[in-house]
């Protein structure tokens, strides 16, 4: 019921956002304005996950994981990326019980068929919009984008993904109304505070903190 309630209160108090954003889109580079992709939900149950089109229509096949000075993401994509401000419509998905507002992000299933057993475990969670993982990871791209091309999606597999499973895992064991709260107040400042100011604030210990 809080997911119902705080995504439909969202969608309807962000609508002037969602249309602005929709008409630079569509003025900028064009239809669609809305990305639909495959990704792994609750017990690895496919769904269409929701996101503002960030890249160029012709370019949206390619790796799986994107990192800073991506050739495919357009000028305004790259700004909505930036502020997180591309993942708007999942709220929708919120409403369809796909995913919840806090909760592990869900991944390709290229990536999840790749994984350990024990990372896998984080599968048994409904998929959130944001979580402590998205926190810790909020300037992810600006990380891979120190990787070589050609390593990028093993890079993801065997260093990023496992440390993103074990973080959600570990804080969903733990988790409570009010640290629920206290990430979805961070992720919301992202857009004001930059993702430099939330990366530097999710630290090692103040993790441990908010799980125990």
């Amino acid at each position: 019921m809080v997911d119902i309630i705080v995504a439909a209160l969202s969608l309807f108090l962000l609508l002037p956002a969602i249309v602005l954003i929709s008409l630079a889109i569509l003025i900028s580079s064009g239809k669609p304005i809305i990305f639909v992709q495959k990704r792994l939900g609750r017990h690895g149950q496919e769904f269409g996950l929701l996101k503002f089109r960030t890249m160029k229509v012709a370019a949206q096949r390619g790796p799986g994981v994107t990192c800073d000075g991506d050739s495919r993401i357009t000028k305004i994509g790259r700004w909505l990326r930036k502020h997180k401000l591309d993942e708007l419509p999942q709220l929708v998905n919120v409403l369809k019980g796909e995913m919840t507002l806090v909760g592990p992000r869900p991944d390709l299933e290229e990536f999840w068929s790749k994984a350990s057993p024990e990372d896998r475990r984080v599968l048994e969670l409904t998929p959130g919009v944001t979580g402590l993982a998205s926190l810790a990871f909020c300037d992810e791209e600006r990380l891979l984008a120190q990787v070589p091309a050609d390593q990028l999606a093993s890079f993801y597999l065997q260093q990023v993904l496992p440390q993103k499973s074990r973080l959600d895992s570990k804080y969903a064991a733990r988790a409570t109304f009010r640290s629920d709260c206290g990430i979805l107040l961070r992720t919301a400042l992202v857009p004001l505070l930059g993702r430099h100011w939330i990366e530097r604030e999710v630290t090692t210990g103040e993790i441990d903190e908010q799980v125990s």
